[in-house]
């Protein structure tokens, strides 16, 4: 499975990753298609719905591989393919009825269909629990009204998985919110309208980013948004269950973030590697230097430690365990990306600093690592600490 997305990565992801980023663009179909029918986006999804995972046992190791690989390419327009199906699939998986899976499992597994993942809102982003977006009952399903941000792919894809609140006491928490599954057009572009016919809106327009470009991420506004009934993950036995369901995919979306963060450091070392061996200083290769030879050897160990790391918790992740480890690992390889993406520019000197160097990317696209899929403050204080306390 490595050679195939190491090929694929180099074939088709790297040459077109500069000009996605630097112009800003959507990922193209020439991405996405052939990812699609290599199994990208059904690494985490049963054979049984059309994916590659086994039906009897997990097996976390392959998406982290096909992971490391895509993002070695590129993070926004490529290693992060994988993140909004697999959690979307965890949660359905989770708390899904027959039919649901059914219906969204197979499609997504094939790429037929593209997903988002819409939690965070502007004033609520680690707090899950603290989610506002009014889910209100009305005839055949649910009228959704509020907005929405960093909804990552939200314009590409044809399924958005949005939690929102269907009891309005927030005293009650994460007690009161559900899982819908959104269905909409796909846009291109950096803004969309979807307007139903019974009159409800979903507006997106994408936020202007540093790096992590390709994918898009949105603000969201939903005015009197129509969702189905059978759109509500669990159906009726789902509603005030959204939160254990969103919880569901976050493990796996953590895990799978390290492996982000590992292949964007392997493109990062490769490239200061490559580098330190073509640029003479002082009549002699950079590489020929200790103080290179001392960073280099540095960064291999780290990208080593994190990659070695997160192959163990996704073993514990199978087995129902590795929760915190999830977080741990989560926690240090995406600090250690924006460490190492540092030193690959610091070797390339100006050159490095320059947007026609790939190493300007890596850098750029690193800083977000740490900040999604949970910040390393709230995971280390409100995840990893806790649970060592708990644990003495």
């Amino acid at each position: 499975m490595r050679e195939t997305f190491y090929r694929f990565t180099n074939d088709v992801v790297a040459p077109l990753a500069e000009e996605i980023h630097r112009q800003d663009q959507d990922i193209p179909e020439a991405i996405i298609r052939p990812a699609a029918e290599l199994g990208c986006f059904g690494t985490c999804i049963p054979e049984r719905f059309g994916g590659l995972q086994p039906d009897n046992s997990s097996d976390s190791l392959g998406m982290i591989v096909v992971t490391e690989e895509l993002s070695r390419g590129s993070l926004g327009a490529a290693g992060s393919l994988i993140t909004r199906p697999e959690i979307a699939a965890r949660a359905l998986l989770a708390g899904g009825t027959e039919r649901q899976k059914n219906k969204w499992l197979p499609a997504l597994a094939k790429g037929e269909i593209l997903c988002a993942i819409s939690i965070t809102e502007p004033n609520t982003g680690s707090d899950v629990a603290a989610v506002s977006l009014k889910a209100t009952p009305t005839k055949g399903g649910w009228l959704l009204n509020g907005s929405k941000t960093w909804c990552t792919f939200a314009g590409r894809s044809e399924l958005i998985v949005v939690l929102a609140r269907t009891n309005s006491d927030m005293t009650l928490g994460y007690k009161g919110l559900s899982m819908f599954l959104l269905q909409k057009v796909s846009y291109l572009g950096h803004t969309f309208k979807h307007e139903q016919k019974r009159g409800g809106s979903l507006t997106g327009k994408a936020i202007p980013t540093l790096g992590y470009r390709g994918m898009h991420s949105y603000d969201l506004f939903f005015e009197d948004y129509f969702v189905p009934a059978e759109n509500l993950v669990g159906e009726k036995k789902g509603e005030g269950k959204g939160f254990y369901y969103t919880m569901a995919g976050f493990s796996g979306g953590r895990i799978q973030t390290a492996a982000r963060a590992t292949g964007v450091m392997q493109a990062a070392y490769e490239k200061a590697l490559s580098y330190a061996n073509e640029r003479v200083v002082f009549d002699k290769p950079l590489g020929e230097f200790q103080l290179t030879q001392v960073k280099l050897v540095r960064m291999l160990a780290t990208i080593t430690a994190s990659r070695q790391f997160s192959y163990d918790v996704a073993s514990l992740l199978d087995e129902g365990k590795g929760q915190m480890e999830a977080s741990l690992i989560k926690l240090f390889a995406c600090r250690a990306a924006e460490w190492i993406t540092r030193e690959a520019m610091q070797i390339h000197g100006g050159m490095g600093y320059a947007e026609e160097n790939a190493v300007s990317r890596y850098f750029a696209d690193a800083r977000v690592l740490s900040i999604f899929e949970g910040t390393e403050e709230v995971l280390a204080l409100k995840v990893i600490a806790r649970e060592l306390i708990a644990a003495a």
